[in-house]
């Protein structure tokens, strides 16, 4: 018979109900992931302001939720936006269909994208959470919707905080 797992089971969920539960406050009390952990993207930007993007679409051909739209435009000597003959008229990053896997990070030829390890991502309607390129394009620190007054290191034990 089938007793000796079903004692087992049952006294794993016994020690498991009268234990402490590994919660934090959140959002007063943030913890942070750990340092390679893949959240939100960004596109990055040479110092002297030209985008790092070129537009080579390889991201979106790489993507295997088909998550990332990219049209490329030709760069002209009136208006150039990056330094290569192409740029990124158009990119979006659906991340309803996202899976954070980082296979567009390793298929930019320019290391335009990169991931970050913020993890807030929102929106009240399906189109909010479709960022465009004026929204992937960060130049100064992302924003958090919510102040946090002490932030937890990603590897610590739970148990003790309040």
């Amino acid at each position: 018979m089938a007793l000796p797992e079903i004692f087992t089971g049952l006294t794993t969920v016994i020690k498991n109900v009268f234990r402490r539960k590994d919660t934090v406050g959140y959002p007063e009390v943030r913890r942070l992931p750990f340092p390679r952990y893949k959240g939100r993207h960004i596109l990055d930007r040479h110092p002297d302001g030209l985008e790092k993007c070129i537009g080579c679409e390889l991201c979106a051909g790489v993507c295997p939720a088909d998550a990332i739209r990219v049209v490329g435009a030709e760069n002209t000597a009136e208006e150039r936006f990056s330094p290569g003959e192409r740029y990124a008229q158009i990119y979006q990053i659906n991340y309803l269909r996202c899976i954070f896997c980082g296979l567009c990070v390793e298929a930019c030829p320019t290391e335009a994208l990169l991931m970050t390890t913020e993890y807030e991502l929102s929106g009240s309607t399906r189109e909010d959470l479709i960022y465009t390129k004026e929204q992937l394009i960060v130049d100064a620190p992302i924003i958090r919707h919510w102040d946090t007054k002490k932030e937890l290191p990603p590897d610590i034990n739970l148990k003790g905080t309040s």
